[in-house]
């Protein structure tokens, strides 16, 4: 029995016995079941292979975000070693050191 068709006999029969709490639920379970089918249709995540896919993208976006955190990592070293070097070259400077190198 199709989702549609089994949502469709709980309507009827929560309609026709008065709408009892087993059957509002047993209609609100069908309900999300059936509309979560769909938005994954729509998507294109019905397929068997969606989960695969899945994580496959979880494992990629993983890896840009390790690759992102490192490039930053790497970038503001290499910019800490620069500013260092500069206070190097500018103590050099101010010591006197390219007197000695004359």
């Amino acid at each position: 029995m199709k989702r549609e068709d089994m949502l469709a006999r709980l309507i009827a029969q929560a309609a026709g016995e008065g709408g009892d709490l087993v059957t509002l639920r047993a209609v609100v379970e069908e309900a999300s079941e059936l509309g979560a089918a769909r938005a994954l249709e729509r998507m294109g995540l019905s397929d068997p292979q969606a989960a695969t896919d899945m994580a496959e993208l979880r494992e990629l976006l993983g890896a840009w975000r390790d690759a992102k955190a490192s490039a930053w990592k790497a970038a503001i070293e290499w910019l800490v070693r620069g500013c260092l070097a500069l206070l190097l070259v500018g103590i050099a400077v101010r010591l006197g050191v390219t007197d000695l190198l004359k």
